[in-house]
C-alpha cells in the first residue's frame, strides 16, 4: 500500500469515526485507535498521539456548533475541566511506563463499557430535586433548545460528577480517547443533566483535557506528523457534521449500532493484547 492510499483510507475512517463520535458524545478515538492497530498496524502510542490530536479537532468542530445552539453548558464544562485535565497529565505519565498489551487489555475494557453506555436506552433521568448547593453558588443551572422551546434544568451531585471527571481524565490520557463514555455517565447519571446538554458539554471538554496529554505524548515522539494529519482532518469534519444534525437525529438506532461495533473492536483489542505476550 503506498502512502497516498494509506492516507486516504485513514481520513474516510476518521471521517466516520468523528461523525459518530460527534453524535454518540464518546468521541472519535474509540474508533481511531482500533483501526490505526488492528487495521493498519500502528504501534499503538503513534496511534494514541493522533488519537489525541483528533479530540482536540473534534471538540473544536463540534463544540463551536453546539455552544452556539445552546446546548453546551460552558460553566459546568469549565469547573470540570479542572478535574479532567489534573486526571490527563496523570494518565499520560503512566501510559509511557506501561508496556503495550497492558495498553491494549485495557482500552479494550474501556471499549466494552463505552459499547454498553452507547447502546442504552436513554430515558431523561432529570434532576427534579432542590438544586446542588454548589451547582446555585456557580449558577450551573440553565436551559437548552427543545422541540416546545427553551427547557430549564437543574443540576445535582456536582462532587460526584467532579470525581467522575478526574477518573475520565485519566483515561484520557492514558488511552488517547475522549473519554466521553465516563463523561456522560458523570453529567447524565451523577449531575442528571438532559442527554443532549451532557453530550455538547462533553465535546465542548474533551479537546481541553487532550492537549494536556498531548504534549507529554509530543515531548516523547509519539505523534507523527504524516498519521496524525488525515486522522485530525478526517475527524474535524465528521464531527462538524455530526454536530449539525444532533438536533433534530434519532440517535436510539445509532447507539444500538454503534455499540455492537464498539463490542467486537473490544474483543479483538484485549485479544490482541493478550496474544503480544501480556500473560507471559
Amino acid at each position: 500500500m503506498n502512502v497516498l492510499l494509506f492516507s486516504i483510507l485513514i481520513w474516510f475512517g476518521s471521517v466516520i469515526a468523528g461523525y459518530l463520535g460527534s453524535l454518540t458524545g464518546l468521541g472519535g478515538g474509540v474508533v481511531i485507535i482500533p483501526l490505526l492497530t488492528l487495521g493498519f498496524g500502528v504501534d499503538i502510542r503513534y496511534a494514541i498521539g493522533a488519537s489525541l490530536v483528533s479530540v482536540i479537532a473534534t471538540s473544536s468542530g463540534a463544540a463551536a456548533a453546539y455552544v452556539k445552539e445552546g446546548f453546551s453548558n460552558i460553566r459546568i464544562g469549565m469547573f470540570l475541566e479542572i478535574a479532567t485535565t489534573v486526571g490527563a497529565l496523570a494518565g499520560a505519565f503512566l501510559a509511557l511506563r506501561l508496556s503495550t498489551p497492558i495498553i491494549a487489555v485495557i482500552f479494550g475494557l474501556v471499549l466494552m463499557y463505552s459499547a454498553y453506555i452507547s447502546s442504552r436506552p436513554r430515558n431523561e433521568n432529570l434532576c427534579l430535586d432542590k438544586p446542588d448547593r454548589l451547582a446555585a453558588i456557580l449558577k450551573m443551572d440553565g436551559t437548552y433548545p427543545a422541540p416546545e422551546g427553551l427547557t430549564s434544568y437543574n443540576v445535582c451531585s456536582v462532587h460526584l460528577g467532579f470525581s467522575l471527571m478526574f477518573i475520565a481524565g485519566i483515561i484520557s490520557g492514558l488511552l488517547g480517547i475522549g473519554s466521553g463514555a465516563v463523561k456522560v455517565l458523570a453529567m447524565d447519571q451523577a449531575m442528571r443533566l438532559p442527554f443532549k446538554v451532557s453530550t455538547a458539554t462533553s465535546n465542548f471538554m474533551i479537546g481541553v483535557t487532550a492537549a494536556a496529554s498531548a504534549g507529554i505524548y509530543l515531548n516523547k515522539g509519539y505523534i507523527d506528523p504524516g498519521l496524525t494529519m488525515p486522522v485530525m482532518l478526517g475527524v474535524l469534519l465528521g464531527s462538524s457534521v455530526g454536530a449539525r444534525h444532533l438536533f433534530g437525529a434519532e440517535t436510539k438506532k445509532l447507539r444500538v449500532v454503534f455499540g455492537i461495533v464498539i463490542f467486537l473492536l473490544a474483543l479483538e483489542m484485549i485479544y490482541s493484547g493478550l496474544k503480544g505476550g501480556i500473560l507471559k
